[in-house]
């Protein structure tokens, strides 16, 4: 039995909750990723291609390394992915402007698209539980989510202004 300590509040929680928990995620992420699974297979990409499209539409201008960053994955994988993007119009490259060695990346009008397809389910998904849960499990989930996060810098994007 786990006991877990929070902060200067005592919160233990038992072992079955812990475990309901990782249930939990496991069955929401199954399903929050299904419909867009479907629609990259269309095209024949995976849910990388949609981590890429994703990001990029959501920071435009945003650069290779930067994308490496967040998604932590090898140079190798995101070149694939990334060439595959390129080659079939969803984004495009072009030189940074005080460093023509970066490499920005942008979704093109077909990019934006297919990222409007893919987040839309995931969207309403999303806005459905929240009014469900009420605007203070919503705070509450959002700090759970950021608890789950262990690289401070990526907790750091989250932080309130």
């Amino acid at each position: 039995m786990s006991d877990l300590k929070s902060g200067a509040n005592l919160l233990f929680l038992r072992e079955e909750e812990l475990r309901q928990a990782i249930e939990l995620l496991f069955f929401a992420y199954r399903d929050f990723t299904s419909e867009p699974d479907e629609m990259l297979a269309e095209y024949g990409f995976g849910r990388a291609h949609h981590r890429v499209i994703y990001f990029v539409g959501r920071h435009a201008g945003l650069s290779v390394s930067e994308l490496l960053g967040i998604l932590k994955i090898t140079k190798q994988s995101l070149s694939r992915v990334l060439s595959q993007l390129i080659e079939q119009g969803f984004i495009t490259q072009r030189a940074g402007e005080t460093d023509r060695r970066r490499r920005l990346l942008e979704l093109t009008e077909k990019g934006i698209e297919l990222e409007r397809r893919l987040s839309e389910n995931q969207r309403q998904r999303i806005a459905r539980a929240y009014r469900e849960a009420g605007a203070a499990a919503v705070e509450g989930f959002r700090r759970v989510m950021i608890g789950i996060i262990s690289d401070e810098a990526d907790r750091k994007r989250f932080e309130r202004r």
